[in-house]
């Protein structure tokens, strides 16, 4: 039981100083777009030449792109980030499988905890931009509706690229989720689908304007 407990101290102490290493790196990223998508699309998908579009776009306004910094929809939005004059950022993940560095980022981190992460793509988020992806995917697209739902950040678009990919989900939502009551109407509101570069990009561009000139912390003060 003592070597246990032993080993759980040392394990929150490998959790805080991944916290630490990571506020430190991006203190002074200022505003950014989160980009998430599957892995496994790579440049021959339509999808990849729409996140690299998408994420030039928001560069060339001087936002910073955030990916999960593997391949696929994440190496598209790096790509089409990098250079165009916000940083093109990655927030690496050890997995078993898929998760490798793409070659397409100005500042690249490496995180063992999914949890750390995840506040790292939220912390300086004026938006998301969901492309389709599979369980790590839906996972991300949950935990920021369920923060901006609860007030736990501060509110910011989450668009959902491709009609036809998430109609199913925003249909089960509505007929099931709604119909039993267990969300509200105005919580569907909460992200927008589309399969429209140039309706992404005003989205999230409109919301950022209206922003304070404070928004590059997206904690509010309450955590």
């Amino acid at each position: 039981m003592k070597d246990r407990r032993g080993r759980e101290a040392w394990r929150a102490l490998r959790m805080q100083s991944e916290l630490v290493d990571g506020i430190e790196h991006l203190g002074d990223l200022g505003d950014s777009v989160t980009v998430f998508g599957s892995a496994r699309l790579h440049q021959d998908s339509g999808w990849y030449q729409q996140a690299q579009d998408l994420a030039e776009r928001f560069s060339e306004t001087g936002l910073n792109v955030l990916t999960g910094g593997g391949p696929g929809i994440m190496e598209a939005a790096n790509r089409g980030a990098m250079g165009r004059g916000g940083s093109s950022i990655g927030l690496n993940i050890e997995l078993p499988r898929e998760q490798g560095t793409n070659a397409y980022q100005d500042l690249s981190l490496h995180f063992r905890y999914f949890f750390v992460r995840k506040l790292m793509f939220v912390k300086h988020a004026v938006g998301f931009v969901v492309f389709p992806g599979g369980f790590g995917t839906l996972d991300e697209l949950f935990e920021a509706l369920t923060l901006v739902q609860t007030s736990k950040t501060k509110p910011f678009p989450i668009v959902l690229m491709d009609t036809a990919y998430w109609s199913g989900l925003a249909d089960w939502l509505r007929e099931r989720m709604l119909a039993e009551g267990c969300i509200d109407a105005a919580d569907l509101d909460l992200f927008r689908v589309t399969d429209s570069v140039d309706e992404a990009v005003r989205t999230v561009l409109n919301a950022w304007q209206r922003q304070p000139d404070d928004r590059a912390d997206n904690l509010p003060d309450t955590l």
